[in-house]
């Protein structure tokens, strides 16, 4: 279990205080998801929609950068 989780309504990483998601938990991530970056996309593009909710002054297309930009 990490301790690189979002803290809401913030959208902060409780392990770094980095937004989220921050640099090791992107590293985490594409370990857990490795050989599957569609459900990796699936995944980080449903805490998009999540933190779209929550973060309703950050423009769309830095939301969209920040969750889903480094999923490849």
């Amino acid at each position: 279990m990490t301790t690189h989780g979002p803290v809401l309504p913030v959208w902060t990483c409780g392990g770094c205080a980095a937004p989220w998601p921050c640099r090791t938990r992107r590293t985490e991530l594409r370990a857990e998801f490795e050989g599957a970056p569609g459900s990796l996309g699936l995944y980080m593009g449903s805490y998009l929609v999540w933190a779209a909710e929550d973060l309703t002054w950050v423009p769309a297309g830095l939301l969209h950068r920040r969750f889903l930009g480094w999923v490849r």
